[in-house]
């Protein structure tokens, strides 16, 4: 397997949409996902999203760790893959999530998020797969979602005073 390189914001990569995942289960996209799962785990990250490996397709990998679970509906996960998937929120309810991006190191902010959403596409061997997510779980797919429709997590904040870098925050918290 092979760290990749993440792309960071202003690459051309995260601001475009991604294209479609014609063979889920292609040698090429196995490897891709084993590649992303180890540069993910590396970087101490929840969710990686094809783009953010410079690769413009419409999968991304993602986990809930035990330390971010809300317990409940929301468990920890073990990593998974999401190919070709499809978001759409459960009901209005909405709800401020700190959010941050392994494509902007350092940084974090409130970003306003479905509380509950459905979601479905294909595993890594071209299976269907769906169900209901909330909590982190939900938080973690909206965010990747929208890496593969050229959304960066600062375009969905509605105050950037609710922004900042990890340190600063770490120390005085973020303006609510």
């Amino acid at each position: 397997m092979t760290l990749l390189k993440i792309a960071r914001m202003g690459h051309p990569v995260l601001l475009r949409r991604a294209d479609e995942v014609a063979d889920p289960a292609a040698p090429d996209i196995a490897r891709l996902i084993d590649d992303m799962i180890e540069t993910m785990e590396d970087a101490r990250g929840a969710g990686l999203a094809a783009p953010q490996v410079h690769v413009s397709l419409r999968l991304f990998v993602y986990r809930v760790p035990a330390e971010r679970s809300a317990g409940g509906d929301d468990p920890p996960r073990e990593t998974s893959v999401l190919i070709n998937p499809v978001l759409s929120p459960v009901d209005d309810e909405m709800a401020l999530r700190p959010e941050g991006c392994l494509s902007i190191p350092g940084l974090r902010g409130m970003v306003p998020r479905h509380v509950r959403i459905a979601y479905s596409g294909l595993d890594r061997a071209g299976q269907a797969v769906q169900g209901v997510a909330s909590g982190f779980l939900a938080n973690v797919l909206q965010h990747e979602y929208d890496h593969l429709d050229g959304i960066l997590y600062p375009m969905r904040m509605t105050d950037l005073g609710q922004m900042g870098f990890d340190e600063e925050i770490g120390r005085y918290g973020v303006r609510t």
